[in-house]
């Protein structure tokens, strides 16, 4: 985080996504105030909250991707929840505290991640120990004494389990190893043991354990513990699988669950998509009064609070929280006051233009026109795109999203599958060959639909 200045965020954003300069900007700065806080004197830093920031716009602009690609760039513990997921039937739904548990998850699975890549060396010449084991079993007997002196010796301690052993496979034990170092026997059937844990969770039906008690689902791991059953995989697999298992037993997880908590306290981020969608517009009346209740039990987590997980207390003061709506009937005002003032950074992103439908096919490190070459040149199909049918193209999602709903880049993923949708379909068949795609071989793909009154029928 230290080496990224808020000009460089932004410019490694620019590679993912188009235009959005202010909230992009709006994003860097609070990911470098992080840095500046852990600089300051621990009397001061804990004092220093960060400023949450309130995303308007329509959907498909970038307001997810702003935020997962924020944290992706520095490895921060994410999560994006639907405020939505918490009403239910007009009423409270899912414990709002869940959000931060699966926050904590995926620190957890990130840290552990890590973990394993730093043994992974470790482990995996272990799982090939345990590889030749199955291979060629171990044969042990007794070693015969070279004399008498030595046979009395070892009598006198075999009781103290002196007694040495020689292995009756070890010439052939060093030739399958070397075989195996070499991965000549990859194709190779083995038989291994697997650990399967049973799920206490059905008993429960679908309510989370999370829900049911912090430690329940460690206290029924005992009651419930795990098995083994045998599976048949090739020699390349079972490496896989033995590697993974030895390079677990190598993890501390106390001090995965201790980095993982810490790194959601200081670094965490939050994204709370669809908050419009329980801001209260009646005043409180009939199902806003579900609206609301939503927002006062999010309204802790976002102020700050302590929230008991399995892996121990996780305060969220520190936890970044970005919220995001198209606010296309509500408005930011229609939140409750206390919840408004928990987002004190507003930034409105733009609806997409034609220029920016141009740059979203060709600009970003995944634009859709590289992945659908990509997958196509799997196939040996060429495909080229030539410059007025990228124009096309943006100009025909444009126009769609102008004339009916407006669901941003998204749009383009639908117009790409509709243009190339025989190709696709024929690439098989096509082996070598090379395809240029003009205007008029997207105009003669979407000709008929175009001339529809009602775009929205037949483009969705």
């Amino acid at each position: 985080m230290e080496l990224l200045t808020p000009r460089q965020i932004v410019q490694e954003l620019d590679k993912y996504i188009v235009g959005q300069e202010e909230a992009k900007k709006c994003v860097a700065i609070a990911l470098r105030n992080r840095y500046r806080r852990q600089k300051l004197p621990p009397e001061l830093r804990d004092e220093v909250l960060p400023k949450n920031i309130l995303m308007i716009g329509p959907t498909g602009v970038g307001k997810t991707e702003i935020a997962r690609r924020l944290a992706r760039l520095v490895g921060a513990p994410f999560l994006k929840v639907e405020a939505t997921r918490f009403t239910e039937v007009g009423y409270v739904g899912r414990d709002v505290e869940s959000m931060v548990r699966e926050l904590v998850e995926n620190a957890v699975r990130m840290v552990k991640a890590e973990k394993r890549a730093e043994v992974e060396k470790e482990a995996y010449k272990l799982a090939e120990k345990r590889l030749l084991d199955l291979i060629v079993p171990r044969s042990r007997r007794k070693r015969e004494a070279r004399n008498p002196w030595e046979a009395l010796w070892s009598g006198l301690m075999e009781g103290e389990g002196a007694t040495e052993y020689e292995d009756d496979n070890g010439d052939k034990r060093a030739i399958f190893w070397e075989k195996l170092r070499r991965k000549e026997l990859e194709d190779m059937m083995v038989e291994i043991e697997v650990e399967e844990s049973t799920m206490p969770g059905v008993m429960f039906g679908t309510l989370g354990l999370e829900e049911l008690g912090l430690n329940l689902q460690d206290m029924l791991s005992h009651i419930f513990p795990r098995r083994k059953r045998k599976r048949r995989v090739t020699v390349a697999e079972a490496r896989k699988i033995l590697a993974q298992e030895e390079a677990d037993k190598l993890i501390d997880m106390d001090e995965v669950a201790r980095e993982a908590v810490q790194r959601v306290e200081q670094n965490g981020i939050i994204f709370i998509d669809e908050i419009d969608k329980i801001a209260a517009r009646n005043g409180g009346v009939g199902p806003d009064v579900s609206r609301e209740g939503v927002q006062r039990d999010i309204l802790p987590i976002v102020e700050g609070t302590t929230v008991q997980t399995k892996y121990g207390p996780v305060k969220t003061d520190h936890i970044l929280f970005i919220a995001a709506g198209a606010f296309h009937i509500a408005k930011p005002s229609d939140l409750i006051p206390e919840l408004q003032g928990r987002f004190p950074i507003r930034v409105e992103l733009k609806s997409l233009t034609r220029e920016d439908f141009q740059r979203i096919l060709t600009e970003p490190q995944n634009s859709l026109l590289r992945q659908y070459k990509a997958l196509l040149a799997t196939e040996g199909l060429e495909v080229e795109f030539t410059g007025d049918a990228i124009a096309e193209i943006a100009d025909i999602a444009y126009t769609v999203n102008t004339q009916g709903e407006d669901i941003g880049a998204r749009r383009l993923h639908t117009i790409m599958e509709k243009v190339l949708q025989d190709l696709l379909f024929l690439a098989p068949e096509l082996v070598d060959s090379r395809v240029v795609i003009d205007r008029n071989y997207v105009r003669e793909k979407l000709g008929d639909i175009l001339q529809k009154a009602d775009l929205r029928a037949y483009i969705l």
